[in-house]
């Protein structure tokens, strides 16, 4: 059965939308790695001074992406001095202010942000390709539903973190929620690990996850290179 001309015009706007994100995360890594190139002059580890005027990125990043809730890089541990930020993460505060987002760093806190294991910066890290994690609840930072995107940095030809935003699922829904209720019947938005985005109805529900193999269910995959994503909808 082919889809239906809705369920298309669906699948080609959540593409491009999803496709925008990951330009402007790809955007923020290569300025992120120009600036670090120039700054680092040749030396083999990110310290302080090369640090100079790469916040101004993330921010610009956020000051454009009203979508975005965070933005900011993560370093791989092994290319900074041991004197250097791990992360330089700027998110919305209240009021619409953008401020630094401080995390606890400290191995064996109970609030330990260990961002190495997760996904968006370990899939990163060893596909060299861009990433997304997600629905998950950020309960060291937001507080609640969240997506991840992110894109590889590399400085000097080798892998030197990532560079990532976070989009509140509630900021996410009035954005593509239009697009997916245009679609006759129940449908969402899906992970490459199968668990709902968003959906149009309470037949899906964030971050469940949804069984393969069900005959009252279609799927068209997104044309968003790596990240997996797909749209289902109802037969």
């Amino acid at each position: 059965m082919k889809p239906t001309a809705e369920v298309v015009h669906a699948a080609s706007a959540l593409s491009s939308w999803m496709s925008g994100v990951c330009t402007e995360v790809n955007k923020l890594s290569s300025d992120v790695a120009a600036l670090l190139e120039r700054n680092l002059a040749g030396k083999s580890k990110v310290d302080r001074a090369a640090l100079k005027g790469v916040d101004a990125y993330p921010r610009d990043f956020l000051t454009r992406n009203s979508y975005a809730a965070g933005a900011g890089t993560f370093f791989a541990v092994e290319t900074i001095d041991d004197k250097v930020p791990a992360l330089d993460w700027w998110a919305r505060k209240e009021y619409g202010t953008i401020g630094r987002l401080d995390l606890d760093m400290t191995p064996g806190s109970n609030r330990y942000y260990d961002y190495e294991k997760l996904p968006f910066f370990s899939t990163a890290a060893s596909t060299g390709e861009q990433s997304m994690w997600g629905p998950y609840v950020d309960f060291l930072g937001f507080e609640e539903y969240i997506l991840t995107f992110a894109a590889p940095l590399r400085v000097q030809d080798r892998f030197t973190g990532v560079t990532a935003c976070d989009i509140r699922i509630k900021d996410l829904e009035p954005l593509i929620m239009p697009t997916l209720r245009a679609i006759p019947g129940d449908a969402a938005l899906v992970n490459a690990s199968n668990r709902v985005i968003l959906g149009n109805s309470g037949s899906y529900l964030v971050g469940e996850r949804i069984k393969s193999g069900d005959s009252n269910q279609r799927r068209v995959a997104l044309d968003v290179p790596h990240l997996g994503l797909s749209l289902i909808y109802a037969a």
